[in-house]
């Protein structure tokens, strides 16, 4: 598991996760669960998809 998000994407997602999770809570929708899957890309520093296609945000 090497690390393809670049440190742009990780605030992105970890600023979409927190208004999803928000979002949910807010209208008391379960919807709001979505939210965890950005954050937890987001401080892994992995993205499961971009894996499958092949792409990385990430300097080397």
């Amino acid at each position: 598991m090497t690390k393809n998000i670049g440190p742009t994407d990780k605030s992105l997602r970890l600023v979409a996760g927190i208004i999803i999770i928000g979002a949910g809570l807010y209208y008391k929708n379960w919807l709001g669960v979505l939210g965890i899957a950005p954050l937890l890309t987001s401080f892994t520093g992995y993205c499961p998809l971009y894996s499958i296609f092949g792409v990385s945000t990430r300097k080397k």
